[in-house]
Parts: structure tokens; sequence; C-alpha cells
């Protein structure tokens, strides 16, 4: 495994990140295809034997039992000082006008809420799952640099957004003087690439670390356009993302690079996205061992320039997709 800088910070990240929506009670929330706990533990333990040391969830996911199940797994299987932790806030977690969002009420309910369900005193990373159109930002960033100050998380990082907004936030924090955002949870992959435009070049521009979800695209960039699986046919926010017909040829020059090189295509998708310059920890998910087989193995995975072409030419531009 390799280890990266996060970002501008010392924190030292493992270059895959391993994403834990796949974990949860199926009966709670809105992902019928996770994995109960005695199914998610193997692959937890398999990931950190791997050598990573980077784990994401979210208070929303499985309506936390995703944080419960990664929580006690972690606490059995390691020290919680090796590991890097990370969980997000904004998603609605209970009815009523304050079960959701980024209002200083909301963050300073929800951080301890999340801390109780994984079982610890802190998160290395508390994350912002989406931009609050209803708060202003001022208030949700002194919110967060309390979080930050009182010991309940490390850092603090922001999820898919217009480029502008995140600029807003990192000025607004160096402003006030307060706690300033050290990465971007984005939507990047062959599939969907507009993110290129403006994120990616003002993370670099500021430092930011970017822990790309979706790497693979739901499981599309594995398999025939065609085909399915019993996510796809029920994640009914990855049906939101893709299915333009341009994709159709993307999918095809994966297949065949994966062919050419005898690998499967999930180490090509993954191995192009890597190799992508200011990309720090892609977010893998894992339902199956060989998920985090292949993901570790397109570490070592070296598209040339030729290759690297063949799978950047027949993108089309898309509309925007995974936030508002």
């Amino acid at each position: 495994m390799d280890y990266v800088r996060f970002g501008s910070t010392g924190l030292q990240v493992s270059r895959l990140c391993l994403g834990c929506m796949t974990y949860g009670v199926p009966e709670r929330g809105t992902h019928p295809w996770t994995l109960g706990e005695e199914a998610s533990r193997p692959l937890i333990r398999q990931a950190l034997d791997a050598g990573i040391n980077f784990f994401d969830t979210a208070n929303t996911y499985s309506d936390g039992t995703s944080e419960e199940i990664v929580g006690r797994a972690l606490r059995d299987f390691v020290k919680r000082d090796d590991i890097v932790l990370a969980t997000k806030v904004y998603n609605r977690m209970r009815p009523g006008p304050n079960g959701q969002g980024l209002s200083r009420k909301t963050i300073l309910t929800e951080i301890d809420h999340s801390l109780k369900r994984l079982g610890t005193d802190y998160v290395d990373l508390y994350q912002i799952h989406r931009w609050d159109y209803n708060t202003p930002i001022e208030e949700t960033l002194e919110a967060l640099h309390d979080v930050v100050k009182a010991g309940k998380a490390r850092y603090i990082g922001a999820s898919s957004m217009h480029a502008w907004q995140f600029s807003k936030a990192l000025y607004t924090s160096r402003q006030h003087g307060w706690t300033e955002f050290i990465s971007m949870q984005n939507h990047v992959n062959l599939l969907y690439r507009e993110e290129e435009r403006e994120m990616l070049p003002l993370c670099a521009d500021q430092g930011v670390a970017v822990m790309p979800w979706s790497p693979l695209a739901r499981g599309r960039l594995t398999r025939d356009w065609n085909a399915t699986s019993e996510r796809a046919s029920t994640d009914s926010f990855g049906k939101t993302l893709y299915g333009a017909e341009a994709d159709h040829a993307i999918i095809d020059a994966v297949a065949t690079i994966s062919r050419a090189r005898d690998v499967p295509r999930a180490q090509v998708a993954l191995a192009w996205l890597l190799q992508k310059p200011g990309i720090t920890s892609p977010i893998i998910g894992a339902s199956k061992p060989q998920h985090l087989e292949d993901a570790v193995a397109a570490l070592s995975l070296k598209l040339t320039a030729e290759e690297i072409k063949a799978l950047e030419a027949p993108y089309l531009p898309h509309a925007i997709a995974g936030h508002q």
C-alpha cells in the first residue's frame, strides 16, 4: 500500500479509501443492497490487512447503521490512532424542520450522534455532504470550527458542490480565522469528468486533497453496457448519474484495454483515476473480496499515454450530476 500526504496537511492516508456506504442494515435507509454486519466485517478486515488506513462513512448511510457497524469492526480490529476515520453531515436523519442541513444546531447535534454510533471520541475528518442553500455558509463554517476546537474532529472537508461555492467557503474561513476545509470528496470517473473544468484546478491551487466517490461509476465501468447488477437495479440515486449513450464508447475502451492487458476492467478504470494529477485517495466500495483485490492491484497498473488517450477520447460534456 502507498501512503500520501492529505492535501497540504501533515496527515498521511492510504492511496485508497474504503467507502463504507456498502455496510449497513439493509432494511434501514434507502440502500437495500447493503451488507449486514456479519458480511461486512471480513471486508473491513481485508481492507486493513491490505494496508488501507482510511475509512469513509456518513451519518445518513443506512440510517446510521453504517457508522455503528464500521465503528464496532474498527474497534475490534485496529488501534484507533492507527486509522483515519471520516464521516459526513447534511442529509436528513429524522423528521422535522431541523432533521437535516448544516445549521449550527444540526451540526452540533449530529456530530455527537455520529461519535456515539462510531464509538469514538473524535473523527479525523468531518465533512459536509452537500452545500446547504438554506443556511448561511458563515454559520456552517463557524459551527464546524467549534467542532474542531472541541476536539470532536481533527479536520473538516466538503463534498460535491460548485467550485464557486467551495472557493467562497475557503475564503470565508480564511477571512474569519476559522478552520478551513482540507479536502473535497467529489464525483470523478471516466464517465463523469466535469470536475476537471474548475473544481480539480481549484483544489490543486489551494492544496486541497481530492477523494473522488464512485470511481467505477457505480460498477458501470466494470461490465458491458447492457449488463446490470442487484445494486444497479435498486440504486435510485445511481440511476440519475449515468446512462448517456455517449458513455457506451468509453465502456468499450475500458474493455479493449482490459483484454489487451489481461486484467479486470475495474483495474483499468481505477488505474486511470489514480494516475490523474491531483487525485489523493479514491473512495472504493467493496461488497466482495475481489473488489478490494482489484483496487489494490490497480495501484501497480501503469497505463501508457496512448491508453489514457484512448480512454479519454470518447468523452463528451455532461450535465452536472451528483449535486445541485
